[in-house]
């Protein structure tokens, strides 16, 4: 089975606002905006019969649909930039379901996540000076999305490669 993840889609009106954000940083490998998402947990490489597992104990999550904005555009890795993203808006149906989906990994045996902090990946930065990137925040970092409904969750694999796509979904999973 490939590298999997659960995530949140970005609807198409969202990705599109999020697209216009792209360029004016050099060192920037932009993700395409079909594969922007909000990765509620990393389980990567799994043996089939894992992923079998992973597949039915999600279905059992029963939670609500809820809303989600993003709000202002930062970066990972303080004096070395690694990666600019959109914020996720603190939601507390979004933490329960990570956390929820954090618990079931756990009990399949996969070990403990980072700390969860809700984002959408918008570049990978390579050789992008802290001040280059700071600059760009400034220019782009009040931004705000239109508030969008999360219907569903969905189980993505991807291919182990540099990052940001192509994604599959191998499941998807209402909300109530």
């Amino acid at each position: 089975m490939p590298r999997l993840f659960t995530a949140i889609e970005i609807p198409p009106d969202v990705g599109l606002g999020l697209s216009l954000l792209r360029g004016g940083l050099s060192g920037a490998r932009w993700i395409d905006p079909e594969n922007y998402h909000v990765t509620l947990r990393f389980v990567g490489d799994v043996d089939d019969a894992t992923a079998r597992d992973i597949m039915l104990m999600l279905g059992q999550v029963r939670r609500p649909a809820f809303d989600l904005t993003l709000d202002g555009i930062d970066q990972f890795g303080g004096h070395k930039p690694r990666a600019v993203f959109a914020a996720v808006k603190a939601s507390a149906a979004l933490m329960e379901l990570q956390a929820e989906q954090e618990r079931i990994m756990q009990r399949l045996g996969l070990g403990a996540e980072r700390n969860f902090k809700p984002h959408v990946t918008l570049a990978r930065l390579r050789d992008a000076s802290s001040r280059q990137v700071a600059d760009y925040l400034a220019m782009r970092g009040p931004y705000r999305s239109p508030t969008f409904h999360v219907p569903r969750f969905v189980l993505f694999s991807s291919r182990d490669s540099v990052g940001g796509g192509p994604y599959l979904v191998e499941a998807a999973y209402p909300l109530l």
